[in-house]
């Protein structure tokens, strides 16, 4: 496969099956536990004009599973032997423990392969700006697996914002808040910093990309951070106090340790309020063994779930009026990775728009350990911004 220069839309592509007319792009998997799973192969499986042509695992039981799920899927025992036969191959994902996310990433570009990084894309922002200066200068795509972006909930928010309904948006408060009070171990609980584990940089990540996405750049940070848990290493409750450049104060919340959940977002502007319970119904579904189908209702949620925009009064009590949720669209980013593989669109989730997140992530941890406001410096100079104001929802595919 030989990389080419990205094209005059600035999304970098590269030539290989893509450049066959109706040739589905082949996709190597790295890594088949939860994310990869649950997460990625479902959605490249169901998204048109890809083929899940390669797992990589070494685990017997986790490649009967695939095999059972995806009859014609290939294996390999390392992602080594995917560099050997890069030209049979037109995308990565990389769905393996943080750790390796850089070193892997870094892999695949050198090999010449445009790659799919699960979030958080690296340990620190200075990591995400390295690959993504990489991955230009290969003229590969470099893209960020951020799928609460196109969680049910957001889209809904994401449209009110945009439409104005709110009035000026003056506090932004999301939660993602479970009860787990036993530990589940393994290496997204483990408090050794080589792993990247903590809720921190799991549902950080989430929280924070959606607050910078709707409300752009952040400039000053802090963070409250706290293992609860007996027996827990990593943080499993933190607090996250953003200010963003246009006055925007985001209160984000990520804990395992909350025996009584709160709004998934409370929203509080000029105008209105929005208050939102529960979470987007995708994650459930894939776990079940659901599949997004064309022309198959997906990501749909109840009239009784629906949120409440309105002032004065609160919601749990009658007050304001229920807004349609939205569908979750999660097959939309692999529908977009396809194109910016192609050169047909533009990259969804870029490594710079990830980097931002980070930056907001280590204030966040440094905020905790020193019980200080970090201020944020301007991004470097050239680098894109999160968003330049609330997006649009984003589309699903036709």
């Amino acid at each position: 496969m030989t990389p080419n220069a990205p094209d005059a839309s600035g999304t970098p592509h590269v030539s290989g099956s893509s450049d066959t007319p109706g040739a589905p792009l082949r996709v190597a998997l790295v890594g088949y536990g939860l994310a990869g799973s649950v997460f990625h192969a479902p959605l490249i499986s169901a998204t048109g004009g890809l083929v899940l042509d390669t797992v990589v695992t070494s685990n017997e039981e986790r490649r009967a599973d695939a095999r059972a799920a995806y009859p014609d899927v290939r294996f390999a025992a390392s992602p080594g032997e995917l560099w050997e036969r890069a030209d049979e191959l037109d995308l990565v994902v990389i769905a393996t423990p943080n750790k390796t996310h850089v070193p892997l990433a870094t892999a695949a570009l050198k090999a010449g392969l445009p790659v799919v990084v699960d979030k958080p894309v690296a340990g620190t922002a200075a990591e995400a700006r390295e690959l993504a200066a990489l991955a230009e200068e290969r003229g590969l795509l470099l893209s960020v697996f951020q799928n609460r972006r196109w969680d049910n909930d957001f889209r809904t928010l994401a449209a009110l914002v945009e439409g104005g309904e709110l009035g000026e948006v003056q506090r932004f408060e999301s939660r993602f808040e479970r009860w787990r009070p036993q530990p589940k171990g393994g290496w997204r609980e483990s408090g050794d910093p080589e792993e990247i584990g903590g809720l921190l940089y799991d549902l950080g990540s989430h929280v924070v990309d959606q607050a910078l996405v709707l409300f752009g750049p952040a400039v000053s940070v802090y963070a409250e951070s706290d293992v609860r848990r007996p027996g827990a290493a990593a943080d499993d409750d933190t607090f996250i106090a953003v200010t963003h450049a246009n006055g925007v104060r985001s209160h984000l919340y990520v804990s395992a340790t909350t025996a009584q959940l709160g709004p998934r977002f409370r929203v509080l502007g000029s105008k209105a309020g929005y208050v939102k319970y529960g979470l987007d119904p995708q994650e459930a579904a894939l776990r079940e063994g659901l599949r997004p189908a064309a022309g198959e209702p997906w990501g749909e949620e109840g009239e009784e779930l629906w949120g409440r925009i309105g002032s004065g009064e609160s919601p749990l009590t009658g007050g304001g009026a229920p807004v349609r949720t939205l569908p979750g669209d999660y097959p939309a980013y692999y529908t977009a990775v396809a194109s910016a593989v192609r050169g047909t669109g533009g990259n969804p989730v870029t490594a710079l728009q990830a980097a931002a997140a980070l930056d907001v992530l280590e204030a966040a941890r440094r905020s905790a350990r020193e019980g200080v406001t970090v201020t944020l410096s301007a991004a470097p100079a050239g680098e894109e911004s999160t968003a330049s104001g609330p997006p649009s929802p984003p589309p699903s595919p036709s």
